[in-house]
């Protein structure tokens, strides 16, 4: 039985979770913090990544920092940045934990009503986490693809969710034979990471992110059809906000107008960050409004 002190599965706010998810989430990024600070220190003067094939932008960098090509980390301040995804994938898997064991009855969100989802949605910002961390640690070829498909990943979820919160159903063999649509979104999401993987030097990043943006802008539009409540659209507005203070961060970093080459302040590292609580957002926007009538 649910007691009244406890939060309803559809609240959004971070504060209303119990206090030992907040602690095992912060303990876990110590721990895996205190790892990478581990190797750094045991690599510090060896190019542990010498023999591996390079990045384009280990030579030619498109990015401020400067890069230690005989560091573990070639570059510091975008490496570690990183871990804002990390920190959003382990709050979303621990949203999507807690939905599983919490009743739901009378719920009308669909993300609360699916825990899988919060799930899948947890792993795939792990997941950028983790390749960009890998790309910017290291300037590989292996790396800069992690990277790029990776990026998607978040974002095909965010468009899975927004389906399959109107088509929660999928009636097969004329109707004989039901699923959760979840289950069929989850399998194309996971193929269309691997051929993005795949054929990552043989598309463009730009018009995939493109595309992908516009889905999930338009799908975002839709909601609107129908009452939205308020703390979705703050949601909505912080998502937006945050995402276009990234955009700006990057292409003055690009343009070499953020800050020095020495600097912690990198304008790459402001947008991992700020692009990493955009999505953040984006969940508790999904989290927040009502799904079913």
């Amino acid at each position: 039985m649910r007691r009244a002190t406890d939060t309803l599965p559809y609240e959004p706010t971070l504060f209303r979770l119990p206090n030992r998810i907040h602690i095992l989430v912060w303990t876990i990024l110590l721990g895996l913090s205190l790892a990478l600070l581990g190797l750094s220190k045991n690599y510090a003067e060896r190019n542990v990544w010498g023999n591996w094939k390079e990045s384009n932008n280990l030579r030619n960098s498109q990015y401020a920092e400067r890069i230690q090509i005989e560091s573990f980390f070639r570059t510091q301040a975008n490496a570690w940045s990183n871990l804002s995804y990390v920190i959003v994938g382990f709050y979303c898997i621990a949203f999507g934990w807690r939905d599983f064991s919490t009743s739901k009855s009378g719920t009308v969100n669909y993300l609360t009503r699916t825990p899988a989802m919060s799930l899948l949605f947890g792993v795939a910002c792990c997941l950028l986490g983790f390749s960009s961390g890998f790309f910017h640690t290291s300037l590989t070829r292996l790396g800069q693809q992690l990277d790029v498909a990776s990026m998607y990943g978040p974002l095909l979820v965010l468009i899975a969710i927004s389906l399959g919160s109107r088509v929660p159903k999928l009636k097969l063999f004329k109707g004989r034979f039901v699923i959760s649509s979840w289950v069929f979104l989850a399998v194309i999401i996971v193929v269309a990471e691997v051929l993005f993987y795949r054929y990552k030097w043989s598309m463009s990043s730009t018009v995939v992110m493109a595309t992908l943006l516009q889905l999930t802008s338009g799908l975002t539009l839709l909601d609107f059809l129908r009452p939205i409540q308020k703390k979705s659209i703050i949601c909505l507005i912080a998502a937006v906000l945050t995402l276009v203070a990234g955009v700006i961060c990057r292409q003055l970093d690009v343009a070499g107008r953020f800050s020095g080459p020495d600097t912690w302040l990198q304008g790459h590292s402001f947008w991992h960050v700020l692009t990493a609580a955009s999505l953040g957002f984006m969940y508790l926007y999904h989290r927040a409004k009502q799904d079913r009538d």
